[in-house]
Parts: structure tokens; C-alpha cells; sequence
């Protein structure tokens, strides 16, 4: 079994720190090899009964990026127009995707038809079979920041549009659009903390003792 000291539990605060949604990318290309290494390890996340129902989609093609960027314009305008006054100028300021700069961008599916598993844990909570797939998705994210990478979660996208878009079996649930490259500026705090859309609030306020 592998020791884990006192340095090395340091360093992983630091990682989860520094774990940022980038959304500022620098053009760099990143080596294919170590897109497929980062994805190994979020394969190595739990999931329910050992299910494993994450579909990585690696969306190189120009013509779909440029859809789904269209899209994301379209429900983005759909998204301001909820909000009035400050609120609704301060979020036409706000950058809320990478679309127009990753170098890599992956569409995140769950295989709600999969077989894998044998249907364990998910009678009671057929919802944890998603849920696993965030999980690695949490681990991709962490493992590209420890490689000097970034990763931003774009959610501001239809999830009927997406399978459509890249033709994906109608039993995949879109979970996440992904970006991941090189940050074009590192920052400590959250982008939106940053911008004054939302602060952070103490732990204690989400810890409840029964």
C-alpha cells in the first residue's frame, strides 16, 4: 500500500485549491496522449455497481464545434433575458465558456441503457448512475490541474441538441460539455466570486448535526 505523508497531503489541498472552472484558454495544442492518460484516470472513479456509464465524446470536428457554440449563444441570450437591472448587466459581462479557444472539447454522456453493473444500487436510486459519471468527471478535472491544465464545465446547452448534434444513441443523457487546455491566467479564487456574481459562504452553513 502506498503512504500518503504529511507532504503529499499538502500538496493535494493545493490541488483542490487550484482546481478552477478555466474558461480563458491559451491556443496551445495538447499532446493526444495525455488527453487519453487524463481520461484513464477518471475511469478509475467509483461508479454504482461498478457500472462505469461515462461516454467521453472527443469533438474535433470544426463544423460541430461551431454548432454547438451557436447553440450556446442562443440559450445563453434565452438565459440573460431571466435577469433585470445590475443582475442582468453584470451577467452579460461574465465569460461563461471556452468554446471559441480549447483545444479539446468533450461531450460527457451516461449510458442510462448499460448493462454493466447488472442493474446494482440503481432500483432504489436509478439517479446515482449519472451521479457517477460527475464523479469522473470531478477526477478528470482534478488530474488535468495536476498537469498544468485547465478544465471549465459548460452547462448553458440543451441536452437534446448535443446528442443530436454528434449523434449519439438516444439512450445517452448528456451530462457536461467539457474544455481543456492551457489557462491563459491562473487565479486562486472562483471566476464568479471574482466577478461579484456570487461569494462563497462558510462550511457551516451547509453542515447540519441530528
Amino acid at each position: 500500500m502506498p503512504q500518503f505523508d504529511a507532504a503529499f497531503r499538502a500538496k493535494l489541498v493545493d490541488l483542490f485549491r487550484w482546481r478552477r472552472d478555466v474558461r480563458r484558454f491559451r491556443p496551445d495544442p495538447v499532446d493526444p496522449e495525455l488527453v487519453r492518460e487524463l481520461l484513464a484516470l477518471a475511469d478509475l472513479a467509483p461508479s454504482v455497481g461498478n457500472a462505469q456509464p461515462w461516454r467521453f465524446v472527443l469533438v474535433e470536428d470544426r463544423e460541430r464545434r461551431r454548432r454547438v457554440r451557436e447553440h450556446f449563444l442562443e440559450v445563453n441570450a434565452r438565459a440573460l433575458a431571466r435577469y433585470r437591472g445590475e443582475r442582468a448587466a453584470l451577467y452579460a459581462r461574465l465569460k461563461l465558456e471556452g468554446l471559441d479557444r480549447a483545444p479539446v472539447q468533450i461531450a460527457v454522456f451516461c449510458d442510462e441503457a448499460t448493462r454493466q453493473g447488472h442493474g446494482l444500487g440503481r432500483p432504489t436510486m436509478p439517479e446515482t448512475l449519472c451521479w457517477s459519471v460527475v464523479l469522473a468527471i470531478g477526477q478528470l478535472w482534478l488530474a488535468a490541474r495536476a498537469h498544468g491544465l485547465g478544465l471549465g464545465w459548460v452547462s448553458i446547452l440543451e441536452p437534446e441538441a448535443v446528442g443530436r448534434l454528434l449523434e449519439v444513441p438516444a439512450t445517452w443523457r448528456f451530462v457536461a460539455w467539457l474544455c481543456l487546455g492551457h489557462p491563459q491566467e491562473e487565479h486562486l479564487d472562483p471566476e464568479l466570486e471574482r466577478a461579484g456574481w456570487q461569494a462563497r459562504t462558510p462550511l457551516e452553513a451547509r453542515i447540519l448535526v441530528r
